[in-house]
């Protein structure tokens, strides 16, 4: 397929990303092919390769891109007590997974697609954003707010439970955003024993 007539290195990159995450997404990495990428943004095959060495590095860049992304959108204030924190949290990742569902898929789908060296990185900047969780925890049960005997296990299981929203969610169903956000504070309060 010939290259699309006017397209440009600052329009042509983002499409082969977009067209990649939403690809992997739909039809996970291993099924999809740098040939199906190029068809889907109208470019050769060989034009992809200006842009990504290969398929692996555009996977771990994907996957780098959202957890940065992730890492410097969240804001927590830590002068906030811990409950309204964890409130902040729980909205914050709720509206974050519904807006970038198919980087949050990958992000735990494809993990396993990763050669040791990207998923260590990627593993990295996880634990990061893992910890700003579990920061938070680790507060609210210090400062008595909350009952946890294990944080790093309560981190874990709260932030699988706020991801699997975007299993189920749709807009215009029967929650809007602010229900929703509302229902799942009271289910994560509940868990930390708040």
């Amino acid at each position: 397929m010939a290259r699309t007539q006017g397209s440009r290195a600052e329009i042509t990159g983002p499409l082969i990303r977009d067209a990649a995450r939403s690809l992997f997404a739909r039809h996970g990495y291993a099924a999809v092919s740098m040939r199906q990428i190029a068809a889907e943004v109208g470019v050769q095959v060989g034009t992809i390769y200006a842009y990504t060495e290969d398929k692996q590095a555009l996977l771990a860049d994907l996957l780098r891109d959202h957890m940065e992304s992730l890492l410097a959108a969240w804001n927590d204030d830590a002068a906030l007590a811990p409950l309204e924190r964890l409130d902040n949290f729980v909205r914050f990742h709720i509206d974050t997974s519904l807006d970038h569902a198919d980087g949050v898929f990958l992000s735990y789908m494809e993990l396993r697609n990763l050669t040791p060296e990207n998923h260590a990185g990627i593993t990295t900047l996880r634990r990061q954003y893992e910890n700003a969780l579990q920061d938070i925890l680790d507060a609210g049960t210090a400062a008595g707010e909350m009952r946890l005997a294990d944080t790093r296990l309560a981190t874990m299981a709260l932030i699988a439970m706020l991801t699997g929203v975007t299993n189920w969610y749709r807009a215009g169903g029967r929650l809007d955003r602010a229900a929703l956000h509302s229902h799942y504070i009271s289910l994560v309060r509940g868990a930390v024993g708040a």
